[in-house]
């Protein structure tokens, strides 16, 4: 990973736009808006997962130390493993703290846009206190300048909270389901603690006193809390309101609301009894519901316990203990803060271009449309249609364009060649979008997309700024 351009587009970028495939082949509204003073705009700033803005600049990464868990998900299954899957809870090897000290070290300078060291599982880490902290000691010594988190189920938090600040650990996220004991029944069969195992109702108190407990002493602590939700149809999906208002009055920072993972293949509960998860629709629905009352984080991609990069991407695999074992430590802070420097600069000048297609005076009555954007990352429309795996979706309206969600796809570029039933289904995840802007696209996509009413636009620019251009075509055109 290269750092950013210091100018959002160069002649080299703007002849590529320019260029056809004939085959069918391959205002911000980011966490730092308005209402955040400046202390807490820099303590978010650079982590991916608090900042919308910055997911589309700096990287993260999980170590993978914390193996065990005293409480069990229904949509949980830490055994299964596959290279090519992104969810939590799943790793492909773990690691003693020495070995994961050294991988951040490592990751590092090899990623300088690394910003963030978070510990994730794939267990529960506070359900593996000595090898979390023994971590996080490692790191903080020899890498000052990274941040540090953790994610936990809350069952253990209140316990460690003095220990976490003592550590400068500045970002926590709770999994927070439930407020009502009687549906964390319908999500959880057991809880383990004090030496005891809970089932049924009991299980379910004892986790929600606890995670209320943890919330309130991180907020005590100014600890920034970020909640995880999934959201699960027919159990907790109009439950998630009643969960928001709860976290907000208690004092966390952010609400992720996230859709139920559930495939047979996965070996989870709700998988093997047929749970569906939320369709995008749906998901989109409760966040919104959600959305006036606290910060929402729309950008997660439900990484897993070891995942490295971008969120949207993930290069773990690049880092296996077989290969980065062997590699030297490249970390060097001056050279980290040279290229956060230019990625800084950057920022400005797209916050320059976003600026110059804000609506001065809003307008009151203005119908939404939504699209969908190809990108690598910038904060740009920078990625062939044929390369994409996920499309980031944009609602626009004459104000502004609003972030919303991502939708993952597969492939539809393999080995040079489009594949028909990819594209297939493709179209239907974006179905309601009606547009998607891609740097480039072959001509037998583009003509697909348009009989399914989804136009596809080729540029290289600002996402904001591409948005408002379509909009404002659309809008003629409808008014024709």
């Amino acid at each position: 990973m290269t750092p950013p351009p210091t100018t959002l587009l160069t002649a080299p970028e703007k002849s590529q736009v320019k260029a056809k495939s004939s085959s069918c082949g391959c205002s911000s509204s980011s966490n730092t808006a308005d209402g955040l003073d400046e202390k807490m705009r820099a303590r978010i700033e650079k982590h991916p997962c608090y900042s919308e803005e910055a997911h589309h600049h700096y990287a993260r990464m999980h170590v993978a130390v914390a193996p065990a868990c005293n409480i069990q998900c229904n949509y949980c299954n830490r055994k299964y493993d596959c290279a090519n899957e992104s969810r939590p809870g799943v790793v492909s090897e773990l690691l003693t703290p020495e070995e994961a000290a050294h991988k951040v070290l490592v990751i590092a300078g090899k990623i300088p846009q690394m910003t963030v060291l978070g510990i994730a599982g794939p267990g529960d880490p506070l359900a593996n206190p000595e090898k979390t902290f023994r971590t996080f000691e490692l790191i903080a010594e020899q890498a000052p300048d990274i941040k540090l988190c953790l994610s936990t189920n809350g069952l253990m938090l209140p316990e460690y909270v003095d220990r976490i600040k003592q550590l400068n650990v500045d970002h926590v996220t709770i999994t927070i389901n439930m407020v009502d004991p009687e549906i964390g029944t319908k999500i959880y069969p057991w809880v383990h603690y004090k030496r005891k195992r809970y089932k049924g109702l009991e299980a379910a108190k004892i986790l929600h006193e606890r995670q209320m407990e943890g919330l309130q002493a991180l907020k005590e602590a100014d600890i920034l809390c970020k909640v995880n939700s999934v959201m699960i149809p027919g159990i907790n999906d109009e439950h998630l309101v009643e969960v928001n208002r709860v976290i907000r009055e208690k004092g966390a920072f952010l609400h992720n609301i996230m859709p139920l993972i559930s495939a047979k293949e996965h070996g989870t509960y709700f998988g093997l009894t047929g749970q569906r998860g939320p369709n995008p629709k749906e998901l989109k629905t409760i966040q919104d519901k959600c959305s006036g009352n606290m910060k929402m984080m729309r950008h997660c991609r439900q990484c897993r316990a070891d995942a490295v990069g971008l969120l949207g991407e993930d290069r773990s695999q690049e880092f296996t203990k077989d290969k980065f074992i062997n590699m030297a430590p490249e970390y060097n802070l001056e050279t980290r803060q040279e290229v956060h420097a230019g990625i800084e600069k950057f920022k400005t000048e797209l916050q320059k271009a976003k600026a110059t297609v804000t609506a001065k005076n809003k307008v009151v009555d203005s119908p939404k449309i939504l699209v969908a954007v190809a990108t690598k990352g910038g904060g740009i429309v920078n990625q062939h249609f044929g390369h994409a795996k996920e499309f980031m979706v944009y609602e626009v309206d004459a104000n502004e364009a609003k972030f919303v969600g991502h939708r993952k796809i597969d492939h539809y570029c393999q080995s040079g060649y489009g594949e028909e039933s990819t594209l297939d289904n493709i179209i239907q995840t974006i179905s309601d979008c009606k547009a998607v802007f891609v740097s480039k696209i072959g001509n037998c996509p583009e003509t697909e997309l348009q009989k399914a009413g989804i136009q596809a636009v080729e540029a290289y620019d600002v996402i904001e700024k591409v948005a408002r251009k379509f909009y404002d075509q659309y809008l003629k055109q409808q008014l024709a």
